[in-house]
């Protein structure tokens, strides 16, 4: 009896250690989020509209969630390599994507995805929207809207055009602006704003369409000239470049949205405070300005709720998806 009693307490000792081990591990939370340094992916190249709004919200992200933000640009295939990327991440805020309206565009022009742009995404903020605006080399003979309409009809070689890559906006924009002509076109790509622009500037190609975010400052400086800007409005940034409508193509028009993404399965408590510290960032008169400076209408109110942003993607997503079926684009990847 003796023996049982001891072998008894031995056991009660042992199943005490053994819940005094694991009582820990199961009362314990995950860490706070952000917890680690936060990477936001930039699909395309540096010096683009995209590449400088990252970098412009990057501070905005560290001050208010107190991490640092690292802008990591992943170019190529009009986007998608860098979103493929991040469909993949771990889903817990600390990976994002900063996209634009090309991300709607590309299930329409490339053939199948290896990720989906609705299933595989978490809407979290969408910023604004900036047009695209046409531009040429300084000592281009171009001077308006009606001269390229009359060189792009000459009997030639189509005439060229830079793009910031097949499948964006701004490829979108050439493609309607030959249907609308017509004129007789072709498509320059390239992994970005930023390099189109440098081609263009050194007259490599003779004509651009880019953000007006990234033409502005060369657009100040002179080294480049705005034919015209694709919205259905002039806009604040560049009052006196008038839109492709009102030069002899009424009803053209294209704006381009910028936005954040996290993948699928981002906590929502996780999605609110990273779309509440961009909504209280972006009330700074200061960068609201500077954001203003390069071109953007900024979202406000309801529209900066996350699910405003899902219902613009859903939206545009079946919007270009007829548009490029129309056009028949097509885009090897």
């Amino acid at each position: 009896m003796k023996q049982l009693r001891s072998t008894a307490a031995r056991a009660l000792v042992v199943g005490a250690c053994v819940l005094a081990s694991i009582t820990p591990v199961q009362a314990t939370e995950p860490a706070p989020f952000p917890n680690r340094p936060i990477t936001l992916v930039v699909t395309f190249a540096p010096g683009g509209g995209t590449d400088l709004l990252a970098r412009k919200l990057a501070p905005v992200l560290h001050q208010a969630l107190g991490q640092s933000v690292v802008v990591e640009n992943r170019p190529g295939a009009s986007g998608n390599i860098g979103a493929s990327h991040v469909a993949r991440a771990q889903a817990d805020g600390h990976t994002l994507l900063m996209v634009n309206s090309s991300f709607a565009i590309n299930p329409g022009v490339f053939g199948p995805l290896d990720f989906s742009p609705s299933r595989d995404f978490t809407p979290v903020f969408n910023v604004g929207f900036v047009p695209s605006v046409l531009v040429v080399p300084p000592g281009s003979p171009l001077r308006h809207m009606g001269d390229l309409l009359q060189a792009a009809k000459a009997p030639a070689a189509p005439m060229l055009f830079a793009s910031c890559g097949a499948g964006t906006p701004q490829h979108l924009a050439g493609e309607m602006l030959q249907m609308a002509a017509p004129l007789r076109m072709a498509q320059v790509p390239y992994k970005g704003c930023g390099p189109a622009l440098a081609d263009v500037m050194s007259g490599q190609v003779g004509l651009g369409i880019v953000t007006a975010s990234s033409a502005a400052p060369l657009l100040a400086t002179a080294k480049l000239r705005a034919l015209a800007v694709t919205s259905p409005q002039r806009t604040a940034q560049l009052p006196d470049v008038p839109t492709v409508a009102e030069q002899g193509l009424p009803g053209y028009e294209l704006d381009q949205w910028h936005g954040l993404l996290a993948p699928a399965g981002t906590p929502e408590a996780v999605v609110q405070k990273l779309n509440q510290a961009l909504a209280q960032g972006l009330a700074d008169p200061a960068l609201q300005a500077q954001l203003r400076g390069l071109g953007y209408t900024l979202t406000r109110g309801a529209d900066m709720a996350p699910q405003a942003f899902g219902s613009l993607l859903a939206r545009d997503l079946r919007r270009f998806g007829m548009v490029t079926a129309k056009l028949g684009l097509r885009v090897e990847q």
